[in-house]
């Protein structure tokens, strides 16, 4: 099939999109504006639909990412830097895009109705790529610190680490490398894993083990934050085991990366049917049990959440609603 040619705009300028005006009809509308987003957006565009973008972060979760060196192409890439281009290369098609967040979505005789806070738009097709969310640890002192020492997210608060003990909770392959980033910043990192050994892929273990090696990572494995310490910032958490001779750790900052929780409320409210993980069930053409919706990336029950992933359900979800939205 041949695509559209994409509008020149230069992509660069956010601006030169034209904006999204209410009350207008589009054959496509996609929620969310992450990876998954970008490409079924640029699909849609390619395929000559009339195409509607809302997102509430242009990137979405992967602009919070260190170095991603797992998506083709690019052998070690900033993660803010791979959000950048891919919206660029979105922005180069004819697309409105719309920066807010959508409070729900409704359905009326074969048309969607998606609305935000001050606009509403109706689309034949509609793509769910909402993606995911940190989970929380739910232990006192998490909540009332955040933003002052707890964080989600080593990019975002790196700096205000430096020279600092922190500690990073979790223990699969995203909480290792964020392990190894850290390390390049804070005096030392304590890793607590609540299971018996790490989970992570060979080349984070083998930089993990270097970082052990010069003393700026420890490992402590089988044990569980009980409370966060702390009143205007954190200064210490306390562990569940004695397996230091002393369950309270020193540290000026808490990174948590125990897991994500999928953005699937507006699925849910739409009547769309999820699993006991709240992620939205998509069968291999990305459809889910309402026709018309489809849903794409992090949010679905793909398994592995990795951002070639969402860009190849993002396009597979985009081709199909192209039929469906044109009824071939």
């Amino acid at each position: 099939m041949k695509g559209n040619p994409p509008k020149n705009t230069g992509g660069r300028i956010r601006g030169r999109v034209r904006a999204a005006p209410g009350g207008k009809d589009y054959e496509l509308a996609v929620i969310g504006s992450g990876p998954a987003g970008y490409a079924a957006a640029i699909y849609g565009a390619r395929m000559g639909l009339s195409v509607l973008m809302v997102g509430e972060v242009p990137g979405g979760t992967i602009l919070f990412t260190g170095a991603v060196e797992n998506y083709p192409g690019f052998v070690s890439i900033p993660g803010r830097e791979l959000a950048r281009q891919l919206e660029n290369h979105a922005l180069d098609y004819d697309i409105d895009l719309l920066i807010d967040r959508v409070d729900r979505i409704t359905l009326s005789r074969e048309r969607f109705m998606v609305i935000t806070g001050k606009k509403s738009f109706r689309a034949r097709a509609v793509i769910l790529a909402t993606g995911a969310r940190a989970k929380k640890l739910q232990v006192s002192g998490e909540k009332e610190l955040t933003g002052n020492g707890v964080s989600y997210c080593a990019i975002c608060d790196g700096p205000s680490f430096r020279g600092k003990n922190i500690a990073l909770v979790g223990g699969g392959d995203s909480a290792v490398k964020e392990a190894v980033y850290a390390a390049q910043f804070a005096r030392k990192v304590y890793v607590i894993n609540n299971e018996k050994t790490l989970r992570s892929e060979n080349r984070h273990e083998i930089l993990l083990e270097k970082a052990i090696m010069a003393r700026r990572v420890e490992v402590i494995n089988d044990n569980e934050v009980e409370r966060i310490m702390g009143i205007d910032s954190v200064t210490g958490l306390v562990l569940k085991k004695n397996h230091l001779g002393n369950k309270r750790l020193r540290v000026r900052g808490v990174l948590i990366y125990i897991g994500v929780v999928p953005n699937s409320e507006l699925a849910r409210d739409l009547g769309v049917k999820v699993n006991r993980a709240g992620e939205v069930i998509v069968n291999p053409r990305c459809e889910t049990n309402i026709a018309g919706c489809y849903a794409a990336g992090d949010v679905t029950n793909g398994g592995w959440r990795q951002a070639i992933i969402a860009v190849s359900q993002g396009a597979t979800a985009a081709y199909h609603a192209y039929h469906y939205c044109r009824r071939i």
